[in-house]
């Protein structure tokens, strides 16, 4: 398989062949830089690509930054604040107007929107996880239009998750969609190799995320109303491919884009999956929201049995243990050169697992003084795979 490619050979049609649930950011530039900067008509105008979607019988799911920027319109503010205070007050006032724009433009189509904001918590808790995933599900279920966002109004750097493009990959990985649309100012990712001058053309479809295609991120930008720029597009294209589907990056200057991209044109980038079956929802929290508690170290023939066999983790293959976890909690999953491969719920806590490293699963209620209703450190039913 080629490393990229710079024409589309067909891989799109296939892909939206079987696309039913969409989930489309739309970053705060696009709302904003336009010769009228008439931010009320942009979002009217994307709204109404996104019903030419819906008409199509999809279900669309819409990331949109702006709160912080529609604030600063309101208050006559130039340049981003830099102080958490100052940042959250902006986007108090400025979600509210942002909504109130988002409304207007869906009731003229006939439909409602709703407004979702979340924070790191409400991703990594797996009750309020599971309580998001049901919400968007039923609003889907209602014909309502989701419009979520992070609440800048109350988190702070210990509880954010940063950026609109990470969120819409943690979106679309709870809610298993079948394509990510990340809009942005440029028209895909673009040829970045070291040496070159300037960028080269845009590639067209990237088959698997490679190093070398990481750092095409290099030198990428913000301004002053948004955070990131193609460094946070790849972070997401990495979540998402991982559990199994596609993401696409496109300009979204011209709105239109995303019926074309449903028409098959070779528009923007389009990432295809990293594996052949998509992760299930166990899977999913695993990999991405729930946060490890200790680490196990394993030796070259677990990672082997782990990373090609597809095998549960035994005693006899740790060589380290670290954190204060319990029996339930997540753990990582490292080799010796501290490279993770795995996280998966752990059947013992910390004080057993130090004290049968290394041991045959026959002599662990020696090794314990008690005996123990399981052998597996790590069942393979509750691990997930993080290794390339």
């Amino acid at each position: 398989m080629d490393k990229y490619t710079y024409q589309d050979d067909g891989t799109r049609a296939a892909v939206f062949a079987t696309v039913k649930r969409v989930v489309v950011k739309v970053g705060t530039r696009l709302l904003r830089d336009t010769s009228s900067n008439d931010t009320s008509q942009r979002i009217k105008q994307l709204v109404q690509a996104l019903q030419v979607l819906r008409q199509r019988g999809l279900e669309v799911l819409l990331v949109s930054s702006g709160a912080v920027g529609f604030g600063m319109t309101a208050l006559q503010t130039e340049k981003r604040p830099r102080k958490i205070a100052d940042l959250q007050a902006h986007a108090a006032v400025g979600q509210s107007l942002m909504m109130r724009c988002y409304e207007d433009a869906c009731e003229e189509l006939g439909f409602h929107c709703a407004q979702i904001l979340l924070t790191a918590a409400d991703l990594h808790d797996l009750d309020r996880n599971r309580h998001v995933v049901q919400c968007l599900n039923a609003l889907l279920e209602a014909q309502v239009l989701p419009i979520i966002n992070e609440n800048d109004s109350v988190c702070v750097d210990e509880i954010k998750v940063g950026d609109n493009d990470t969120l819409a990959a943690y979106v679309a990985t709870m809610l298993r969609a079948d394509l990510t649309i990340l809009l942005t100012t440029i028209d895909g990712l673009k040829e970045n190799l070291p040496g070159q001058k300037s960028l080269g053309p845009r590639i067209s479809v990237v088959p698997e995320l490679t190093p070398e295609i990481i750092q095409m991120a290099r030198g990428t930008d913000g301004n002053q109303f948004s955070v990131g720029g193609m460094i946070t597009k790849l972070k997401a294209a990495q979540i998402v491919t991982a559990c199994g589907e596609p993401l696409i990056i496109a300009h979204g200057e011209d709105f239109s884009i995303l019926e074309q991209i449903f028409s098959g044109e070779d528009v923007g980038t389009i990432f295809l999956p990293g594996r052949k079956q998509r992760m299930h929802a166990r899977q999913r929290f695993l990999a991405f929201f729930s946060e490890p508690t200790g680490c196990l170290v394993v030796d070259a023939g677990a990672e082997k049995a782990l990373c090609q066999r597809n095998t549960s983790l035994l005693p006899g293959g740790i060589l380290g243990v670290s954190g204060a976890f319990q029996r339930g909690d997540t753990v990582k999953i490292v080799n010796t050169a501290r490279q993770e491969l795995a996280r998966g719920i752990v059947n013992l806590a910390y004080d057993e697992v130090v004290r049968i490293c290394g041991a045959k699963s026959a002599d662990l209620d020696k090794c314990l003084g008690h005996a123990v209703d399981t052998k597996v450190v790590v069942h393979r039913d509750y691990l997930v795979l993080t290794c390339s």
